[in-house]
């Protein structure tokens, strides 16, 4: 619950501080109006943390630098074109933008960039009227013409400006409301969500890159999946991420299995959990979130319903890692990402078969092996991945990974696993088989390679001998 006496003193306690005094004094002797403006007057008002602090005037580009330049340590003008000028004023980066009054053509989502003159107009012109509040400064007046206390205090999102015309000027408004419903733990307008499904398909005017970046941020959220649900019963998903909502499989009388779009969506939160109960100040793991939500986006393709009522997804764990890759490099995701994201799902099914019977030394050796850099994430995904109700088999399995965890630490201690490479390298293989670089080379590498997966460290004298073996075998 919004306690308004509060947030109205932390607004005051915003305005007071030293990078917003200095402004507000040097724009108020410069005759300009100044506000601070949308997220930072938001979270002050919910007692949330306050970052990058946005403010708005009717003062020019030209006249924000002017008045700007003696009070900051650096300024520079990337934005100029959008009346935005950016400044470090008492070691805090700011930026101070003209109040616009944008028109779009609906074909695309840049705006027309005029600028206007009356504070009023700016807000209107906002995406929601949560967004869409104004502290001037240095008098301290709450500016809010669209009702955005009213709506911070019910915990709604809705546009300033009919949301027919809100998302039609700019689609990625659409994004942002799940975004802002999961970062804020907000409800959409009844409204609003009803005109998200309307316009769905007018996403496709957004770049790639765009819907990517709305994307991260909202797994970036502490409980994005309230997001989630609201992309698929709008069915927004569709135009970026239509695997996803494949997941909602029908479940025929016959035929049982579990539901895979409520279990994605468990895993998904259990993974957000496990990660900041193991690393709890490390930044969210955009990765690791992406392989929890995508984990099991084969299962539709692979679905088969077998005699008796059974169902199976036979190699759902490969065909998904395909389909990951191919999605995520249409979003336009780095090769990093991909590359971890299609990892964790190909292998998130590999554990299992310890739970059913303890594996030996040269089997956990080939688990760290192949999960390489993944391994924290692929502990992480594997565990969130027991959403079964029987207790008795969930805890079963949370000691059959905490047993393989252990040994994978002891092996570590004693054999440097983590490094994972033959006894001898190129140049000593090279010398002991009297062989010139090539072919032969990778593969006497391979046998050695294999030879400390299955057996660990056994020296290398005892390595090459055995390598010699092998090279006389091979006639």
């Amino acid at each position: 619950m919004l306690n308004m006496a509060e947030g109205i003193a932390r607004l005051g306690a915003l305005a007071e501080s030293p990078v917003v005094a200095a402004l507000g004094r040097a724009f108020a002797d410069a005759g300009f109006e100044l506000a601070i403006v949308g997220g930072p007057v938001r979270d002050a008002l919910l007692g949330r943390d306050v970052h990058d602090l946005d403010f708005t005037t009717d003062a020019r580009p030209d006249d924000i630098l002017r008045v700007v330049k003696p009070i900051s340590s650096a300024h520079w003008d990337i934005g100029r074109d959008f009346g935005t000028i950016g400044a470090r004023v008492k070691g805090e980066q700011v930026e101070i933008t003209t109040f616009r009054a944008d028109s779009y053509d609906g074909v695309t989502r840049k705006p027309t960039v005029e600028f206007g003159d009356a504070l009023e107009s700016d807000l209107v012109r906002r995406d929601f009227t949560v967004n869409a509040m104004a502290l001037r400064v240095p008098g301290r007046t709450l500016v809010d013409p669209t009702g955005g206390v009213e709506d911070l205090v019910a915990g709604r999102l809705r546009p300033p400006a009919d949301p027919a015309v809100s998302f039609g000027d700019d689609p990625l408004r659409m994004l942002r409301a799940a975004r802002f419903a999961s970062q804020l733990r907000f409800a959409v307008d009844p409204d609003t969500e009803a005109a998200i499904a309307d316009l769905r398909q007018t996403l496709s005017i957004v770049s790639p890159e765009r819907v990517r970046a709305e994307l991260v941020r909202l797994l970036q959220t502490d409980d994005p999946v309230r997001g989630i649900r609201i992309l698929v019963e709008t069915r927004l998903i569709d135009e970026f991420l239509p695997e996803f909502p494949a997941l909602r499989l029908e479940v025929d009388e016959h035929h049982h299995h579990k539901d895979v779009y409520e279990h994605t969506l468990t895993v998904l939160r259990q993974a957000i959990e496990l990660e900041k109960s193991r690393n709890p100040d490390a930044a969210p793991d955009v990765a690791l979130r992406l392989a929890a939500l995508l984990h099991d986006i084969g299962k539709p393709a692979t679905r088969r319903l077998e005699p008796g009522g059974g169902v199976t997804f036979y190699h759902h764990d490969l065909k998904g890692a395909r389909m990951a890759r191919k999605r995520l490099q249409a979003l336009r995701f780095d090769t990093g990402t991909i590359n971890s994201v299609a990892r964790l799902i190909e292998l998130h099914l590999r554990f299992f078969g310890y739970a059913e019977g303890a594996w030996t030394d040269s089997a956990v050796r080939r688990y760290v092996r192949d999960a390489g850099p993944e391994l924290e994430r692929l502990h992480i995904l594997t565990r969130a991945d027991v959403t079964t109700r029987n207790r008795r088999k969930a805890a079963r399995l949370a000691t059959a990974y905490d047993d393989i965890e252990r040994r994978i630490a002891e092996l570590a201690a004693q054999e440097q696993l983590d490094a994972m490479r033959p006894e001898l390298d190129g140049n000593r293989i090279q010398e002991a088989l009297g062989i010139k670089p090539g072919r032969e080379v990778g593969e006497a590498y391979r046998f050695l390679l294999d030879l400390r997966l299955d057996e660990g460290l056994v020296g290398e004298e005892e390595a090459e001998r055995r390598l010699r073996e092998w090279w006389a075998s091979r006639g």
